[in-house]
């Protein structure tokens, strides 16, 4: 079975395709075979990267290891029982599809709003990335924390979705999933807020069960590497021989993540 990984959080502005797309690609550029689905079918920001990258690669005549993009297959509806949702069997041929031809890596890009899709995607869920901004307005999702930003008094909606995920895998008889929490888009300023984040995250990790790993930095060289469709890990490859500090440190911001996520079969050599 292909190991599935979803990147998902139920807010926008986390920085989940970039996530996403960078470590499908490291994962390619490692020699996996590596599949990705995008959930948001309105914008599909994953999709979009996916569409840049490969116009990029053939206007200049390049190839570059990367991830191999589907959108979700249509289903007849004629063939579905009563009761049973078209998106889920979409979702399912999708996965199985990629299964049946031997990539090692399914990795699948949520949007950033509750949608059956989405909670159904966490049911697959092998490894779950939530990158999460630096904000108490981001962490409310996960848990509901008083005015002083330090007494966490529960968990909240993202949290309980995927709990009841967590559910469902076990009565299926599967692997618990591992689900890692990204502190992402960060700021260079020590702020106290910061802080305050940190110790909350530190505290909820135990209370309800997740990892925190290292997510991005806020830089101006992801936004440009977008219309290209492109990652840091391919700098080098179109011709950047001198990268900058700040470059050289999100491609360690990577590889830290990747280290992190600790993934089946996976040496770390990016």
């Amino acid at each position: 079975m292909a190991h599935i990984i979803v990147v998902g959080n139920e807010k926008g502005g986390a920085g989940k395709s970039t996530v996403s797309m960078h470590l499908a690609t490291a994962l390619a550029r490692m020699g996996h075979g590596v599949g990705a689905l995008d959930l948001d079918l309105r914008q599909k920001s994953l999709g979009r990267y996916t569409a840049n990258r490969a116009q990029f690669l053939a206007q200049e005549g390049v190839t570059l290891p990367g991830p191999v993009y589907r959108d979700l297959p249509e289903i007849d509806a004629d063939a579905l029982a009563e009761g049973e949702n078209p998106m889920d069997h979409r979702l399912a041929a999708a996965v199985a599809g990629f299964t049946d031809e031997g990539y090692d890596f399914v990795v699948i890009d949520c949007p950033g709003s509750h949608t059956r899709l989405s909670q159904v995607a966490h049911t697959y869920a092998d490894t779950l990335v939530t990158p999460l901004n630096d904000s108490f307005v981001d962490f409310d999702l996960l848990a509901r924390i008083d005015g002083d930003g330090e007494t966490i008094r529960g968990p909240s909606v993202y949290s309980e979705m995927v709990w009841s995920a967590r559910q469902l895998r076990a009565q299926a008889g599967l692997k618990p999933l591992d689900w890692i929490v990204l502190r992402n888009r960060l700021g260079a300023q020590a702020m106290v807020n910061k802080k305050k984040m940190e110790r909350a995250l530190e505290r909820l990790a135990q209370r309800i069960g997740f990892r925190i790993g290292p997510g991005f930095h806020e830089r101006v060289i992801f936004r440009e590497l977008f219309p290209r469709g492109l990652t840091l890990l391919d700098l080098r490859d179109i011709g950047v021989r001198q990268l900058n500090l700040s470059n050289i440190a999100a491609r360690q911001e990577l590889r830290e993540l990747v280290r992190t996520l600790d993934l089946p079969g996976v040496t770390v050599d990016i």
